[in-house]
């Protein structure tokens, strides 16, 4: 814990497609504060921050949109066909995401930090790291993933394996690897291991088990759990029910969502009667999935989990929150706004990081509620 006192910062990495955004999940599904470095890029050029003019004096305005953002895909076309280009981008950002990353470390609550970073060793993010982990897993694997979630053929996955430096000099750097085959119980397994093997403490506590409940609740009233693992097979068949199959889950479905997103489940007298499927990205949380009982008090309902999702996000840093919801729910707007949202649309919103979000889990079936959690924005000063 030689660079942050009273902390212990995981440098995580890894090739494409071998998993390290799962593994990130899980360890602050295990009560890790948790950063994607890669997310933070994007930040350090978004319009008003101070990569931003440098980025247009390097390469040129005509990066820039008609929303004044510089355009992403039109940068990213240039560097990742110019290896002089990418190593004069990497000269900008990458002093600017280790500040970021310093900034949330030095603010973070939480005892263990994880850095995600594709490029973690070579660049300046390695120094601050306590502990290097590498998710691992064989290129048939890699290729396959590729070709499935994004749709490249294999000439193409294999392409973009390649690009990057060669993951065995990964593995060979690193103080734990975990190996990523498919099976999220297993890596899950390798994690929770890992996890004991550096957290004081924690290897006499069974992760799995380990659930934070707030509050402790009376007869009658409504407490709230960190769904794990283990509730998979209960998280699957409630969805199912109370979708009435519109949502037809199964527990591996659910266990694979844990490499994306929490559950907070909702109780009333010890029997779960709603729950929220949620995640916290690039300092935004985003809450996609509601699902409630139609016998319960939907207003007191949801103004208990949305408290919880809140607080935690908070604890994570969270500059505001995103809740993507149904029309039906949509119409409780009293309660809404008593509890500080207001409908919006992405491009309303602002900040550029909010409107990625938005947009990325917005669809035609579901509404836009919108929050600001803290007026001190995080990241301003990068």
């Amino acid at each position: 814990m030689s660079n942050w006192p009273g902390k212990f910062v995981i440098g995580l990495t890894g090739n494409i497609a071998t998993g390290k955004s799962v593994v990130r999940r899980m360890l602050e599904h295990l009560g890790a504060y948790t950063i994607d470095a890669d997310a933070l890029t994007h930040r350090t050029y978004a319009k008003g921050a101070p990569g931003y003019q440098q980025v247009i004096d390097k390469f040129g305005k005509w990066l820039v949109g008609k929303d004044g953002e510089i355009d992403r895909a039109k940068l990213g076309n240039l560097v990742f066909n110019d290896t002089e280009a990418m190593e004069q981008l990497e000269a900008i950002v990458h002093p600017l995401v280790r500040q970021a990353a310093e900034m949330l470390i030095k603010r973070a609550t939480q005892q263990v930090v994880v850095i995600e970073a594709i490029k973690l060793l070579e660049g300046d993010l390695r120094k601050v790291c306590d502990s290097i982990w590498v998710s691992n897993a064989p290129e048939e694997i890699q290729v396959e993933r590729l070709m499935r979630k994004r749709g490249l053929t294999r000439e193409k996955s294999l392409e973009r394996i390649h690009m990057q430096s060669a993951q065995s000099a990964k593995v060979a750097l690193a103080n734990i690897v975990l190996t990523n085959t498919g099976s999220y119980d297993t890596l899950w397994k390798q994690v929770s291991e890992a996890w004991k093997e550096i957290v004081p403490g924690a290897s006499n506590v069974d992760t799995e088990a380990t659930v934070k409940v707030s509050p402790a609740a009376p007869t009658g009233e409504f407490s709230v759990q960190r769904g794990r693992p283990k509730h998979s097979s209960m998280i699957a068949e409630f969805i199912t029910r109370v979708s009435k199959g519109k949502r037809k889950m199964t527990a591996d479905d659910v266990m694979a969502d844990f490499g994306d997103k929490a559950y907070m489940l909702l109780h009333l007298d010890g029997k779960m009667v709603g729950l929220a499927g949620w995640q916290v990205e690039n300092l935004v949380a985003r809450t996609s999935d509601i699902f409630l009982e139609e016998h319960v008090n939907p207003t007191k309902a949801l103004e208990t989990l949305i408290a919880e999702v809140e607080r935690v996000s908070s604890e994570l840093q969270s500059e505001a929150s995103l809740v993507f919801i149904t029309n039906e729910l949509a119409a409780q707007e009293t309660m809404w706004k008593q509890l500080g949202y207001e409908r919006r649309t992405p491009e309303t919103l602002g900040v550029q990081a909010w409107q990625d979000a938005a947009t990325e889990s917005l669809n035609t079936e579901y509404v836009l509620l919108f929050k600001q959690l803290r007026q001190d924005r995080v990241l301003r000063p990068i």
